[in-house]
């Protein structure tokens, strides 16, 4: 079976276009999220495998970024993977009692897939953005600042 499609490389020799001739591995990191994206927002072994052989890099180096990286997913995923930091200043201005907030009125808990398949939970470490804790990040998109009513009107927004 084939995870890496055309037109995902497609879009990985982009990546690979923006480094020197044998550098191709320094795009791992675009190339996973790309096929992750493309096999139901899953990275399995051998979806990583396929990216290191594409990339012409050593297997391991590759799993050490898609296992390093929180923004990988090794399990089945909702179509949104929810992001809640968990550092230091997220945790201060309330990320534990919005995490428990979602998992109460979705009926999922962190680390899980909500019924519908629409949204799954993770806790990260600090995700940067510590000015606007807290925050969590949906897909590529950061959201700060946060309250039960804003995220509710963010998740109401993905349906």
């Amino acid at each position: 079976m084939m995870i890496i499609s055309d037109n995902a490389k497609k879009q990985i020799d982009v990546w690979v276009a923006k480094y020197p001739a044998g550098r191709q591995s320094s795009a791992v990191m675009e190339a996973l999220k790309i096929v992750q994206a493309e096999n139901e927002n899953l990275l399995t072994p051998e979806a990583i495998s396929e990216v290191a052989d594409y990339l012409k890099m050593p297997k391991i180096a590759a799993a050490e970024v898609a296992t390093f990286y929180e923004n990988y997913n090794h399990k089945p995923a909702g179509k949104h993977v929810i992001r809640f930091c968990h550092n230091i200043s997220c945790m201060l201005n309330g990320a534990d009692d919005l995490i428990d907030y979602l998992e109460q009125k979705h009926d999922v808990k962190v680390g899980e897939v909500t019924k519908d398949g629409r949204f799954s939970i993770k806790k990260v470490e600090c995700l940067g953005a510590c000015v606007g804790a807290p925050m969590l990040q949906i897909d590529d998109i950061y959201h700060e600042n946060l309250t039960e009513k804003k995220l509710d009107e963010i998740l109401y927004n993905l349906r």
